[in-house]
């Protein structure tokens, strides 16, 4: 199933969907038809856990030759929202979790060049979050080293506290695409959260898959263009550190709660690690995808003075 959240229009509220064939299914509307009752947002849904999937697919099926008139819109004309657009925690950000990166990041980054022995955890607040088409702001008053990462985002189910690595994919409700964006020159002290955690700096979507679609999360093609030419082209094989891995290690100190959503790490290619180095600055457009996900593109804007004036941080 591919869940979104949407709009009509600029003025109506949030609402949950499925995706099926470029259509936008009103999923509370479409239950009611039934005699059911789902809930009208992401989260809500998210919390019922596997009886509210069961409902969901049990409802979609009894429509499945013709659907009720007015709980369906064409995607091109709705717009779509971060599929969490406000997360209740803190984005759980995995950092040098891709061999390759991890080289790259050592020459122009200062970390270290061993591989981690266990993964790197920082965080991204709830105010980085935008959806799709949403603008990147770019604050030269704050940066002059904007990059870029594709990451394949994992959405939890179910709570996950001390979990196994065999039993922790059980606790996965489903998979989606995040733009983990880095204002290099931000960090402070080592600590990455000013850096990562800025406003706009996690465009996230189109679109949650759920688990049952994805059978494996390490398997899938994920890139990321700038300005029409690709920067980053992976396999999500390639993690140091699979999803299975991440979710069983974060879950030993913190619980993963329903709705947490964990960013996996970035493939080389960033800006910082190019020859020489390349920013992303007002005016480009970062566009990243994803295999069996699907795809976001974001412009980049200018918030305060000249983009090309500015200071180090």
């Amino acid at each position: 199933m591919r869940l979104v959240t949407y709009r009509t229009d600029i003025c109506a509220p949030a609402v949950l969907g499925v995706l099926v064939d470029e259509r936008v299914i009103d999923l509370c509307a479409l239950a009611a038809h039934a005699g059911e009752s789902l809930p009208d947002s992401m989260l809500a849904f998210i919390d019922l856990g596997r009886p509210g999937l069961e409902a969901a697919y049990r409802v979609l099926a009894r429509y499945e030759q013709g659907l009720p008139a007015g709980v369906s819109h064409s995607l091109s004309t709705v717009k779509l929202l971060a599929p969490i657009p406000r997360p209740r925690k803190n984005i759980f950000g995995i950092g040098l979790n891709y061999v390759e990166h991890v080289t790259e990041s050592s020459k122009s980054l200062d970390t270290a060049n061993e591989l981690p022995k266990a993964p790197v955890i920082f965080s991204k607040p709830p105010t980085t979050v935008i959806g799709p088409g949403d603008a990147i702001e770019h604050n030269a008053a704050i940066t002059r080293q904007l990059d870029w990462e594709v990451e394949l985002a994992v959405i939890i189910g179910t709570t996950a506290k001390g979990v196994g690595v065999e039993q922790a994919l059980q606790h996965v409700f489903g998979y989606s695409l995040m733009i983990d964006m880095s204002a290099r020159d931000c960090r402070r002290a080592g600590q990455w959260i000013y850096s990562k955690g800025q406003d706009t700096y996690a465009p996230f979507g189109p679109v949650i898959v759920t688990a049952d679609e994805i059978e494996n999360p390490q398997v899938l093609d994920l890139s990321l263009k700038v300005n029409g030419v690709t920067k980053q082209s992976s396999n999500t094989r390639h993690m140091l550190f699979d999803v299975a891995t991440l979710v069983a290690d974060i879950s030993q100190g913190i619980t993963l709660e329903p709705g947490d959503i964990i960013a996996t790490g970035t493939p080389e290619g960033v800006g910082a690690g190019r020859t020489p180095q390349e920013w992303v600055w007002p005016g480009d457009v970062i566009e990243a995808q994803i295999e069996q996900i699907g795809y976001l593109r974001n412009p980049v804007v200018a918030v305060g003075n000249d983009p090309r004036a500015g200071r180090d941080c």
